[in-house]
């Protein structure tokens, strides 16, 4: 679309939400039913696109895409009538005789830009996020998932006019004429570089934004894990759509007394998950494009390496690659890797990794597999991050039960179930003050001490 065409859209929508069409949770339940009936129906579909996308199995896509959609939509069917009712707050005695209430409303015409990496997941779920808070909605997928877009696009036509949710697909150009629109709320997934630029572009307008980014997200392993269990959750985390997942474990901070043995537990669980041979596994994918196939590659230290590293340029595949004896000063410590590169560093002290955490960037998740109770306790509370597991990974964010969301460099707010539904919506704070009553010690003359009396013991 040019920007002119995006700018006509924005303001069909514009007419449609000033016209209370969303406003009706009636309204916003059917249009999640209808959503979830076109994601079940086009499921195939959506499979076939995510394999021509990422190389991703039918069994992967559903299980990590188009299945924790469907969650996520039924979870919103069953509490947006909840969600969206006032609430009654308390009443201070002073402001007798009134009703306090919170009234969540939706902001209005959103934007929601969504990466390749996950694309139909991080697409549908802000979305029906932002339907169950009764906004409208332009959906930009990324350019470097097409196919996976194209299918977005086919099942948001079938559902909803354009005056109400809308796709624009295309590249840079693209995304630089939507954030030269006043939006009411912009939703961004992506990496931090590109989530600056958002901000910087939505500061302009004083558009609110929620940024979910990433960051390197260690992987604690203590000399009291279960090292057998710690190693095979691990690799699927980890190896979990080729290491293309926000959350999954950057790089592994290990005991070195259990280093060895884990090592060694890595090396026979890659081999019993993926095969002696994974590039010859159907059902392990591909890298997304050669950009960032030639970018992983740079990062494996071959002299580093004990398990993997064989590549296939033509298809974009790299084999699950174990890096041991791993510095900070390796290149692969530089950035986020966003593969299937997993670095292993070792600790003697645990007082000295929680101090050296504290002085990195925030991470978007972090891990740690341990049976000590201190450990776990000074992971919980004195580090921060936007959220984790204890003795797993990236299972937390498969929840409509919790908010999921960065802290610091790794974004900005959070969604998925109630926290969507708050992040798609203001929450206006409401008196509705009786009138046959009104207590006269706030106005003046302030000469009264009867009513200075009562003013300090209502206000106290």
């Amino acid at each position: 679309m040019t920007s002119q065409e995006i700018q006509t859209l924005l303001e069909k929508q514009r007419a449609f939400y000033r016209s209370g069409a969303t406003i009706p949770v009636s309204f916003r339940i059917a249009q999640l039913k209808r959503l979830y009936a076109a994601v079940k129906q086009h499921e195939k579909e959506i499979n076939a696109a995510l394999k021509a996308d990422l190389g991703k199995s039918a069994y992967e896509g559903f299980m990590c895409e188009s299945g924790l959609v469907l969650s996520e939509i039924s979870y919103m069917i069953r509490h947006t009538r909840h969600f969206a009712r006032r609430k009654t707050v308390y009443t201070p005695l002073a402001q007798f005789a009134s009703h306090s209430f919170k009234q969540p409303v939706p902001y209005g015409n959103t934007l929601i830009m969504s990466p390749w990496n996950y694309p139909f997941l991080l697409t549908i779920d802000p979305l029906a996020d932002a339907i169950a808070a009764g906004n409208t909605a332009i959906v930009k997928p990324s350019a470097y998932s097409p196919a996976t877009s194209a299918i977005v696009a086919k099942i948001i036509a079938e559902c909803f006019p354009q005056e109400y949710v809308a796709v624009v697909t295309g590249g840079r150009a693209e995304n630089a004429a939507l954030l030269d629109q006043p939006f009411d709320m912009v939703f961004f997934t992506g990496s931090q570089a590109v989530g600056k630029e958002v901000l910087r572009r939505c500061a302009e307008h004083l558009t609110p934004a929620v940024l979910e980014l990433g960051g390197k997200s260690p992987c604690i392993v203590d000399a009291s894990a279960d090292i057998r269990l710690a190693a095979k959750r691990i690799v699927w985390g980890k190896f979990l759509n080729c290491g293309q997942t926000c959350v999954a474990p950057d790089y592994i901070l290990c005991e070195e007394s259990v280093k060895d043995a884990f090592v060694a537990e890595v090396v026979r669980q890659v081999k019993k998950q993926f095969g002696e041979q994974p590039l010859s596994n159907p059902d392990y994918g591909k890298i997304i494009n050669e950009k960032h196939f030639q970018r992983l590659c740079h990062l494996i230290d071959p002299a580093k390496v004990v398990l993997g590293g064989e590549t296939d340029v033509r298809a974009c595949r790299i084999a699950p690659t174990v890096m041991d004896g791993v510095t900070r000063e390796d290149a692969v410590m530089g950035e986020e890797i966003f593969g299937p590169i997993m670095p292993i560093l070792t600790f003697d002290s645990f007082d000295a990794v929680i101090d050296e955490l504290k002085s990195l960037d925030t991470p978007l998740a972090l891990y740690l597999f341990s049976h000590d109770k201190e450990h776990i306790r000074r992971v919980q509370e004195e580090l921060s991050y936007g959220g984790g597991c204890i003795n797993d990974v990236v299972i937390h964010l498969a929840t409509s039960s919790m908010g999921f969301g960065g802290v610091g460099a790794s974004g900005m707010g959070s969604y998925h179930g109630k926290a969507g539904f708050e992040a798609f919506s203001h929450t206006k704070s409401i008196v509705d003050k009786k009138t046959w009553m009104d207590l006269p010690m706030r106005y003046q003359p302030f000469k009264s001490k009867v009513y200075e009396a009562l003013l300090h013991i209502f206000l106290r």
